[in-house]
């Protein structure tokens, strides 16, 4: 990578006016994103792009002078992945943040990267529709940042995950090319499948600058909010295997082990009574939906439960969203993402007691248990190691949930936080393929380098 001379950011200031910006509070604002690593380094500037042309401009330029990017949505990723290089060029997407169009006949939204997913969930509702993506950063991640990561969340269990929901992209490249993939049919065998391959690239392949989403319709009826509480987290999941597996199914299916409701609690009460082992939250809609709940309910009390509810309110899966928060709040910022198959989720919790035990480190569990995606968070104790021992234990879980069948990131992706377990999951033809086609969009390596793959 060369170092940027003034002349040379002169060129790019023409082509962007003051989009452009060499201010180091809003260099080292924009230079990281949520997760527990450091950026690597001061970016020499950063692009507030306005539109794809104006992303188009900046990757020419960083293409031509070999300079590292970095893309940064609303900074709520949680792998390192957009955080700057030391002497690199930040994009940001977030001014770009227009819902085009919404094509309610044909349930399709049109929209730029930059887009707060609750913004366009919200707008999806004012004609009957919603987005089904539901990460628990909703309310401030964008579609563009749940694309590039291919992120999950709270629906998942009912929807799949985002790439379901994708259905055309455009594209900037790393020469400057914009490139546009997908259709708005259901159905498009044309060429091979580019929309699914730079959904999850996590900004190594290109950069996307707007979208084509599908939307469903809102179920009538009022939902039902379940809950259960279990004096024993083996009985939650052996609860949440048999819930997947009958046929009252769950549009939400949560869990949250005890460590994660106190620390909720504190954060933000609700009144809930605290389990002795797990919570399981989730949500039913349509007609019949409070009788789904209720059966629900009826198959936690039969595995184990020790209290059940079914309310029309939702504050409980409100304060879901706030587990990531509330354990930030009580210092614990050493997590990881895995998942593994669902009908493992009773064994895999007694294996991450083991695993706490043997380290002597509390582990903190909360998951999407419908897919069977594990949030393990790790406290870090300076007197046992800090965050160096509580990274150590985060490997081990890897390794634990890759035992059971399971991958090292169910959604928040690989980034730099993950990128030393990559070869852990993947043999070396697949790294080899997919360095390959890196090298084949991005042949001097300024997307992203060093993270994802």
């Amino acid at each position: 990578m060369s170092t940027v001379s003034e002349r040379e950011l002169k060129q790019l200031r023409e082509h962007l006016g003051d989009r452009l910006n060499t201010e180091p509070a809003l260099l080292a604002h924009y230079g990281h994103d949520s997760s527990r690593l450091a950026p690597e380094g001061a970016a020499v500037a950063l692009v507030l792009a306005e539109s794809t042309e104006d992303v188009s401009a900046a990757l020419s330029w960083a293409n031509e002078h070999e300079v590292p990017v970095s893309v940064r949505g609303a900074g709520t990723g949680l792998a390192g992945g957009a955080n700057s290089y030391p002497g690199g060029l930040i994009i940001s997407l977030e001014r770009m943040n227009s819902i085009l169009q919404i094509d309610a006949e044909n349930r399709l939204a049109v929209v730029e990267a930059g887009v707060i997913t609750a913004t366009l969930d919200a707008a999806a509702k004012e004609h009957g529709l919603f987005f089904p993506p539901d990460p628990a950063s909703a309310a401030t991640s964008t579609v563009g940042g749940n694309i590039a990561t291919n992120a999950g969340g709270l629906r998942c269990v009912a929807h799949g995950v985002t790439t379901d929901s994708v259905a055309a992209l455009e594209v900037v490249l790393a020469d400057g090319r914009i490139m546009r993939t997908g259709s708005r049919t259901r159905k498009n065998v044309v060429g091979y499948d580019l929309k699914s391959l730079f959904t999850g690239s996590e900004g190594t392949l290109g950069i996307i600058t707007s979208a084509t989403v599908r939307l469903k319709a809102i179920a009538p009826g009022i939902p039902r909010t379940f809950r259960a509480g279990f004096d024993s987290i083996e009985d939650a999941g052996r609860a949440v295997t048999a819930i997947v597996n009958g046929p009252h199914q769950p549009e939400i299916l949560e869990l949250l082990d005890t460590f994660s409701v106190e620390a909720v609690e504190a954060f933000h009460p609700t009144g809930v009574e605290i389990p002795k082992g797990a919570m399981l939250v989730g949500q039913t809609t349509g007609l019949d939906a409070n009788e789904r709940a209720e059966a629900i309910a009826a198959i936690c009390t039969v595995n184990g439960a020790s209290s059940t509810e079914v309310s029309e309110s939702d504050s409980l899966l409100e304060a879901r969203r706030l587990a990531n928060p509330a354990l930030n709040a009580l210092g614990l910022r050493v997590s990881c993402d895995v998942a593994v198959p669902v009908a493992s989720l009773a064994e895999v919790f007694n294996g991450l007691a083991e695993i706490s035990k043997q380290h002597g480190l509390r582990i903190s569990n909360v998951a999407h248990a419908g897919d069977g995606n594990l949030h393990c968070v790790v406290e870090s104790n300076p007197e046992l190691g800090g965050e160096a021992a509580a990274e150590l234990v985060i490997d081990d879980i890897t390794r634990y949930a890759l035992s059971m069948g399971g991958t090292i990131s169910g959604e928040h992706g690989i980034g730099a936080v993950k990128r030393h377990e990559l070869p852990w999951q993947l043999d070396e033809a697949s790294l080899a393929v997919q360095f390959a086609i890196k090298h084949a969009l991005d042949p001097k390596g300024i997307l992203t380098p060093a993270r994802a793959i």
